[in-house]
């Protein structure tokens, strides 16, 4: 009926061509009779008796098609227009047919639709093509299924459908039955799967065929990835029934019931369940290859335990109880494995090595369980259930590798479980104690601690619990003795070297048991004495060969060595304990023949060491050198000798590659972010295998890392191997910062850096971080910016586990911690490193903000202030707008997006985050504020010529800087509380420190200034000028100032000086003295009043100078590099500070003659420096004391005289007379004679000289001796021996006493106290230098004196002193020897 079609109007075909249409035909006899009811009633019984005898129920019903196609079956006797019209009449006259046919047959209507459609359904089932390959309908079947569907549907709503008849007709056929169908039953309503299932009698039949049907549809899904239709529609299938059988499956018991066996489906989706689980894992266990059906059928199975596939069941717990019920059948699926098989081979059940699939299923469980109940789930299965050992342990492998909490959680259990296991002397216990920490150990010490740290901590005390008793001790090593003959060599070797600590009394249970042990290393042929120094004990793999083992155990010395300049302690220990591992194996591994480089290396410097320890046999270092000798001679032998890296090939290096590249497929991957943590471990694998070595915390000495900053270095390899990790890090980072802010993460980043660069290549990483940050810094890319600012806060949060970091030269001799050391490494002295600076800290601090929002504390730890401070100096210093008060906070999110989003608006970006909330509370901590010292450090560092701001911009924010900004804010924030003294000595302090700050160091070759090359001096020294000018025009600054009074400045000089390390090295004395050349310049630069203090205003009165005097007679008289003079800068720097204060004053000559007759008590230094001075400093006196009324002061007067008595005396004009005192002519005549530089008349004229003037003058040619030693280019020593020789040829003559001079002291009230003032320290220990050179000349009245033998040991003594330690001890002790020497002589 379906065949018949309605003629084409617009064809014209022939008379015998054309067929009429059955409605045509009647209706032309319709025109040609007339209307008759009889006839028509009669006619209509025909047609309907036609009907019925020609009527099969079956093709109707396959013959019905939709609407879609415009057309129904018997449309050539209907008359309708709409497709709806088609549909109903259609339904309407089949529901019509089936209700005839079941009057007839006496049946009732619902049964015999029900056999019709289940007739139908099996019909379109077997019709398919691939009907006898699978469960799915093809695209025609899909067509005929709708429409049956619809005439039922039709059928269902006129009360003609029997269900339960349905579903038992559908069982009768189920061989024929396709799981599809029955899928389209359950979602349009026809019939339910549960009630479908529940009509079954055999409920174990129900199961496999289910099973089977499943196993089959999961095989097509595979095979039909090509087709979308074909491989939604199969996961849709898959999906519905997974949900529904857990959904039913795991429910809670509730009130409903039903009549129908209520407890049937829950039992059929168990087992269900199960037996695909157990179909799954039977596939792995076979190992089937990937191209198998049924390793495909299992994938796509365990692909159903994602979490969106119980997306509309979260608010329930069936997920979870399924999850729990999954990983209980894992861990106790097949339990055919002993104990005795698990520990001999669960170094195969590592992470790494587990199937990927079952990997995979572990980690959709964790999704829905935490790690606390995965943990006490365990424990629940292993009390209560006989377990598959090899699913067991690689679960627990998943779990420490996949949680960062679980290495607690499983410490903690395992703790419990030995505490239990020597409580009642369970065995299960205590194995599964050494199962379970031997499995997470294998996983590495970023994961788990290592066996032996565990061991030697749970056994090696005396809290351990088998200590308690013998009883306890005996269970333990029965346990260990049991364990022997499938323990693997690492174990063994671990319980031998940290062997279980036992009382004395019990030691033959141990020694039993280390005999044991070494009898079956013997028996496997690896002696402990062979043991390596850095073996891996957290791996149960191999024993490594003794040479192979001794070449990593040198590398490994050798790196300890190069980072913290000491022997490694496992070297001493084995060179004293296991010396035949020692003198076998690793010396010999050591001193491998090579050419020496020059300088030496890490590697010669460390065979030296060894040496001096007495390390190495004479006769074996004398082998070496020869055969080095003989490498350089054969040069192709040296090869020989070369390090090689066992990790160099380069297919460890691409298997790394691949791994880190699945990484980032995974990241790219939202549904795969479960997988993350799985691939981190596996890159940590790769690594390792490309480093050629494992890691191992436990064996690294090295507590501090030794970086050189200035130029750091890497060898090829290892640089090829951090630049892929570093790469890998950063494209991860955006690759998940495009799905998820850092908060949403997950802990993939801290996992990623714990495992790859926080361990073995830390120094490596650290190392090329410096080249990247700090020489190449402003040449990055954005990208490249975030994630190494990303990888630094995750450092920083494992600083904990980190060790310090040492800088070198010019960083202070301490180590950093990680944060701190990234902060270091961001300059901030020209504009690229200002603004790279800038966007390195935006992205580190935006970073950790939205990190860790919900933990302040991690916050706190990975940010170092040193960052913070340096962002918050850049803003300001940089964006105008950014000075201005905050009106209102940001509390919008932090600026993380913006910036990996191209292109990025640092600016912005800064600003964003300047003016956030969270920021602003973190620059408002103390640690974190950044204070007035904190930004003067930082603007000291900024170098002028290279700054982003002009010279006029620059000094606009300085003194906005100063004056509004940190001179308002309190002390307690680290401003000045509105003391401008207090902001003066800040600065002192700062430019004084800045001259030993390795910024300084970096820039001292280029700079005209003294303070030790600090380029941004200038402008601070400009800023310190106006704060004095400031100061001196205001009322006085109590802050900082000197106890007696004198100028605050003083007081900081004063203060830092006692700070300094006292000694008498040479180290000592250079630090000192370069504080002093700053202190020096600082007062240089300062207005000349700083040195004198003013003079009270009501009656004229000597200045204030004594803590001036004190600075010159304590520190500045040493710093004398005129043997008897202060330089010529701080000299007429006095003077003029004397001559602004006589300004200021109502009487400048009294004023001035106090102030020099002050000089001539307290700090005669002054004057003798002012007469070595006088001819460049009389002009400018007389110049500015023309100002002045009066006549020329009367102390400038005197040294005006003592000028003109010197000259005098070496012409032939009348010879002036000498002024008093006489030190002051004498000093004079001594720097004209040495102006002079020649022999005239005036040395033979000495002796006309009073004698007082004479002792003094023979002093100062004697310092003049000592100084031609100590500075030969300056001046002439004959000449100098010349002149002490004649002055004392005068002396001797007279009988003059001049020995006195040879012992001064200080609390002499005549020649000592001035003299010892006027030279500096060094000149008067070398004094015994100057005794023993003029000793040709002593007469012999001389030699004969009472004294002069006591003068000349007590001398001898200081000489020899000089000699052995370079000082000749303290003065006054030498002269109190020297008479007590004398009185016993007496």
């Amino acid at each position: 009926m379906s065949d018949s079609r309605a003629l084409d109007p617009g064809s014209a075909p022939g008379p015998r061509d054309r067929r009429r249409a059955w409605a045509e035909l009647l209706a032309g006899r319709v025109r040609r009779q007339k209307l008759d009811p009889e006839r028509e009633q009669k006619l209509q019984e025909s047609a309907v008796g036609l009907l019925r005898s020609h009527l099969n129920l079956n093709h109707l019903l396959l013959e019905v098609e939709g609407p879609a196609r415009k057309k129904v079956c018997l449309s050539q006797l209907i008359d309708c227009d709409s497709p709806e019209a088609y549909t109903d009449l259609s339904n309407s006259f089949i529901g019509s047919a089936l209700r005839d046919q079941a009057s007839r047959l006496g049946v009732p209507v619902a049964v015999l639709s029900s056999q019709m459609v289940a007739s139908s359904i099996v019909q379109i089932c077997e019709a398919g093509a691939e009907a006898s390959q699978g469960v799915l309908l093809d695209s025609e079947q899909r067509k005929k299924l709708s429409s049956l569907l619809e005439i039922t549907r039709y059928l269902l709503a006129h009360s003609m459908f029997s269900r339960l008849s349905f579903c038992q007709e559908l069982w009768k056929v189920q061989d024929s039955l396709l799981l599809e169908a029955v899928w389209h039953l359950h979602t349009q309503n026809i019939v339910s799967l549960q009630e479908l299932l529940e009509s079954h009698d055999d409920v174990q039949a129900v199961v496999a065929w289910l099973s089977r049907s499943l196993q089959c549809l999961c095989e097509q899904s595979e095979r039909t990835e090509a087709s979308s239709q074909h491989a939604d529609t199969a996961r849709a299938v898959l999906s519905d029934f997974v949900q529904m059988f857990v959904l039913r499956g795991f429910q809670e018991n509730s009130g409903l019931r039903r009549n129908v066996e209520p407890e049937q489906m829950p039992q059929i989706a168990v087992a269900v369940l199960q037996r695909m689980l157990t179909f799954a894992l039977e596939a792995l266990t076979a190992g089937v290859q990937e191209e198998a059906s049924a390793h495909k059928a299992a994938r796509c199975w365990l692909s159903m335990f994602s979490g969106c596939t119980y997306c509309s069941m979260i608010s329930t717990d069936c997920p979870k109880r399924f999850f729990r019920h999954t990983l209980t059948q894992i861990l106790t699926h097949k339990p055919v494995l002993k104990v005795s098989d698990a520990i001999q081979m669960q170094k195969e059940w590592s992470f790494a090595r587990t199937h990927p699939l079952l990997i995979s299923l572990y980690r959709k469980l964790f999704v829905i369980l935490s790690p606390e109940e995965l943990v006490g789930h365990l424990q629940e299965v292993l009390e209560t259930h006989e377990v598959n050992w090899q699913h067991v342990l690689s679960c627990v492998s998943a779990l420490v590798t996949c949680f960062q909490e679980a290495q607690q959680l499983v410490t903690d259990w395992v703790a419990r479980l030995l505490a239990r296991a020597f409580e009642s002397f369970d065995l299960d216990s205590i194995v599964t104690v050494f199962l379970v920490v031997r499995q997470a150990a294998l996983e590495g010490p970023s994961v788990f601690l290592s066996y032996a740290d565990w061991f030697q901590a749970s056994f090696g005390s005396s809290r351990s619990p088998h200590s308690c008793s013998k009883k306890a001790l005996v269970f333990l090593f029965k346990f260990l003795s049991d364990l022997v003959p499938f323990e693997a060599p690492r174990y063994l070797q671990v319980h031998i070297l940290h062997p279980p600590l036992v009382p004395s009394k019990y030691r033959s249970l141990l020694t039993d048991y280390v005999s044991l042990a070494r009898t079956r290393l013997a028996d496997l042929k690896v002696p402990v004495e062979n043991m390596g120094l850095y073996e891996d004990f957290s791996s149960a793999g191999d024993v490594t060969e003794p040479h192979s083992q001794a070449s990593q155990d040198v590398e490994k010395a050798v790196t300890v060595f190069e980072h913290t300049g000491r022997i490694p302690t496992a070297v001493m220990e084995a060179s004293i304990f296991r010396r035949s591992y020692y003198m076998a194996h690793f010396l010999p591994a050591l001193l491998t023949p090579r050419v020496l480089p020059s300088p030496a290396d890490s590697r010669a410097a460390f065979i030296e060491s060894l040496k001096r320890a007495d390390k190495i046999p004479p006769s074996l270092y004398f082998t070496y050198r020869q055969a080095c000798s003989a490498a350089e001679e054969k040069p192709a032998n040296a090869a020989q000798g070369m390090k090689v890296d066992p990790g160099c090939g380069e297919g460890t290096l691409g298997l790394l590659t691949a791994a880190l590249q699945e990484l980032r497929d995974t990241m790219t991957d939202p549904t795969q972010y479960d997988a993350v943590s799985a691939q981190v471990a596996v890159v940590s694998e790769r690594l390792s295998s490309a480093l050629g070595h494992c890691e191992d915390n436990s064996s690294c000495e090295a507590s501090k890392i030794k970086l050189s900053v200035l130029t750091p270095e890497l060898e090829q390899w290892e640089q090829k191997v951090v630049d892929l990790l570093l790469t890998s890090f950063c494209q991860n980072l955006m690759a998940a910062s495009s799905f998820a802010p850092p908060d949403r993460q997950g802990s993939w980043a801290s996992r990623f850096v714990m495992a790859t660069c926080a361990q073995t290549l830390l120094p490596a990483v650290l190392t090329r971080l410096c080249q990247l940050l700090r020489h190449q810094g402003p040449s990055l890319a954005t990208p490249h910016v975030l994630g190494l600012a990303a990888l630094a806060i995750h450092l920083g949060e494992a600083r904990p586990t980190l060790p310090e970091v040492l800088m070198g030269p010019p960083f202070p001799a301490g180590g950093l911690s990680i944060p701190e050391f990234f902060s270091s490494l961001l300059p901030c002295g020209t504009r690229e490193s200002l603004f790279f600076c800038l966007r390195f800290c935006t992205a580190a601090i935006s970073y950790s903000l939205c990190k860790f929002c919900q933990s302040h504390d991690a916050m706190y730890s990975c940010l170092s202030p040193g960052l913070v401070k340096k962002f918050q100096f850049i803003v300001l210093r940089l964006f105008s707008e950014a000075r201005d008060p905050l009106s209102q906070e940001d509390a919008a999110s932090l600026p993380w997006r913006p910036l990996y989003l191209p292109p990025t608006d640092w600016q912005q970006a800064a600003l964003c985050l300047w003016t956030h909330t969270t920021f602003r509370k973190l620059s408002k901590d103390k640690e974190f504020h950044l204070t007035y010292r904190d930004w003067l450090q930082l603007e000291l560092e900024v170098q002028p010529e290279l700054d982003a701001l002009s010279d006029m911009e620059r000094r606009n924010f300085q003194l906005w800087a100063i004056y509004e900004h940190f001179l308002p804010e309190p002390h307690t924030t680290g401003g000045c509380d509105g003391d401008l003294g207090a902001a003066f000595t800040t600065l002192v302090d700062a430019l004084l420190d800045s001259c030993h700050s390795s910024r300084s160091y970096e820039h001292s070759e280029n700079s005209a200034l003294v303070l030790s090359g600090c380029m941004g001096n200038r402008d601070i020294f400009s800023r310190l000028q106006e704060m004095a000018v400031d100061l001196e025009q205001g009322p006085e600054v109590p802050y900082g100032r000197a106890p007696s009074g004198g100028h605050f400045l003083f007081g900081v000089f004063h203060r830092r000086l006692q700070a300094l390390a006292s000694g008498w090295d040479m180290a000592f004395h250079l630090q000192r003295q370069r504080e002093l050349l700053m202190y020096k310049r600082i007062l240089l630069v300062l207005p000349p009043s700083v040195l004198v203090g003013s003079p009270r205003v009501e009656q004229p009165a000597a200045p204030n100078c004594h803590e001036f005097f004190h600075l010159v007679n304590s520190e500045l008289r040493n710093l004398c590099f005129h043997g008897g003079a202060l330089t010529h800068d701080i000299t007429v720097h006095f003077f003029r500070g004397l001559l602004s204060t006589c300004s200021r004053s109502t009487d400048p000559s009294l004023v001035a003659d106090l102030a020099l007759r002050a000089c001539q008590t307290q700090c005669p230094l002054l004057l003798t420096s002012a007469l070595l001075w006088w001819p460049r400093l009389e002009p400018e006196l007389h110049c500015r004391w023309r100002s002045f009324p009066g006549p020329f002061p009367r102390g400038l007067q005197m040294l005006q005289e003592a000028q003109q008595f010197a000259k005098s005396f070496l012409t032939p004009d009348v010879t002036s007379p000498a002024p008093n005192p006489a030190w002051v002519s004498a000093a004079a005549l001594y720097f004209t004679i040495q102006r002079a530089r020649t022999e005239s008349r005036g040395l033979e004229e000495l002796g006309s000289l009073r004698e007082e003037l004479l002792v003094f003058l023979f002093f100062f040619s004697l310092m003049g001796l000592v100084s031609s030693h100590l500075t030969p280019h300056a001046v002439d020593t004959p000449k100098a021996l010349d002149l002490c020789a004649e002055v004392l040829g005068c002396l001797q003559r007279r009988t003059t006493s001049w020995l006195q001079l040879f012992q001064l002291t200080e609390t002499d009230a005549g020649l000592g106290h001035v003299l010892l003032r006027l030279v500096p320290d060094k000149h008067i220990s070398l004094l015994p230098v100057a005794f023993y050179s003029l000793l040709p000349y002593f007469d012999g009245d001389a030699l004969v004196q009472d004294t002069f033998l006591h003068v000349a040991v007590d001398l001898y003594l200081q000489l020899l002193r000089l000699f052995v330690a370079g000082d000749t001890s303290a003065r006054p002790t030498l002269a109190n020897r020297s008479q007590e020497l004398q009185d016993q002589a007496e």
